[in-house]
């Protein structure tokens, strides 16, 4: 969700269905899927390696995108497709990538998604192909971002959705985890690399700053709920109401799942206490349809969507100190 106070970088939009360069053996192919949560779409980035290519992130599950990077890839052999995180617009082309090559997905070895495994499982610092595995839930739980050293020498890390230069990440339950994204942030921001390389939207130069910025917004949001529960308690709808102006129906939701990270946090820490919830669903979510008019995501199914709308009935009050 963009926040234009912060240091967010924007690009014209990218020319579609070929490979255009980043760093010295780094190039990306920013697939079809443009949105208000995705941007300009999805970045795939094809690092050329000594046995061929190493693909991050294939996007979503677009026949026409898995053809640009078949066709990006040339006579050069795709050698291995490393996923970030699990999420759709990630990882949604990764089997069909996988049939037209015949090279191994690399993920981390616990999936947000029941069921799946890699075939190459990833911990915490596995290392492989020049590229150092950093395990960085918050955003998503099985969410890895990739060290890597460019050619020029350029130390660099693919931070997928977990730091992005457009906008800030949504904090999702009960997948993302708030007190996770806060640890996962200050894990990138000790380090010193010279760029990062987002999921969505350009190259990131200083990463530490806005890594930085993200975390003192997440923890004014904080104190701007806090004080909010000083006044009185609230629901997960009417808080994320008072405290974000957004008309557009997906950030509305988006709003009240970082707000529900929020406040799951502060239970964590003893600070709020859950009481009954509400009964009638605030006008917000009453308004929004009980489900997309399309197919759902994959992995995202309609017990999904009752739970996210069942989740904006949840009350909250700071807990009583002895």
């Amino acid at each position: 969700m963009p926040n234009y106070a912060m240091a967010f970088l924007q690009e014209p939009e990218p020319q579609r269905g070929i490979r255009l360069p980043v760093l010295p053996g780094i190039g990306r192919i920013v697939a079809r899927n443009p949105g208000i949560m995705t941007y300009h779409g999805t970045n795939t980035y094809l690092i050329d390696e000594a046995d061929g290519l190493t693909i991050i992130d294939p996007g979503p599950p677009d026949p026409q995108h898995v053809a640009d990077i078949l066709t990006a890839a040339g006579d050069t052999k795709i050698t291995r497709i490393v996923l970030t995180h699990s999420h759709f617009d990630h990882m949604g082309a990764a089997e069909s990538l996988k049939a037209a090559t015949g090279a191994p997905v690399y993920a981390f070895h616990i999936s947000a998604i029941p069921g799946y495994t890699a075939d190459i499982p990833l911990h915490d610092d596995t290392e492989f192909a020049g590229l150092t595995a950093l395990h960085t839930p918050g955003h998503a739980s099985d969410h890895l971002c990739f060290q890597y050293s460019a050619s020029d020498g350029s130390k660099i890390l693919f931070s997928g959705d977990h730091v992005m230069s457009w906008s800030s990440s949504i904090v999702s339950p009960p997948e993302g985890d708030m007190l996770a994204y806060y640890r996962s942030l200050r894990r990138v921001m000790s380090r010193n690399d010279a760029f990062y390389l987002p999921g969505h939207g350009p190259k990131l130069p200083e990463p530490q700053n806005l890594a930085a910025e993200l975390l003192a917004h997440r923890q004014k949001r904080e104190n701007a709920i806090l004080a909010a529960l000083q006044i009185q308690d609230w629901s997960i709808a009417a808080l994320a109401h008072e405290l974000y102006a957004k008309s557009d129906p997906s950030l509305k939701v988006a709003a009240t799942r970082n707000v529900l990270a929020h406040i799951l946090k502060l239970k964590a820490e003893n600070k709020v206490t859950e009481l009954a919830p509400d009964t009638q669903l605030h006008p917000d979510i009453a308004s929004l349809p009980d489900h997309s008019p399309g197919p759902l995501p994959p992995g995202v199914t309609m017990a999904t969507v009752s739970q996210s709308r069942s989740d904006t009935l949840r009350r909250f009050a700071l807990a009583r100190t002895v």
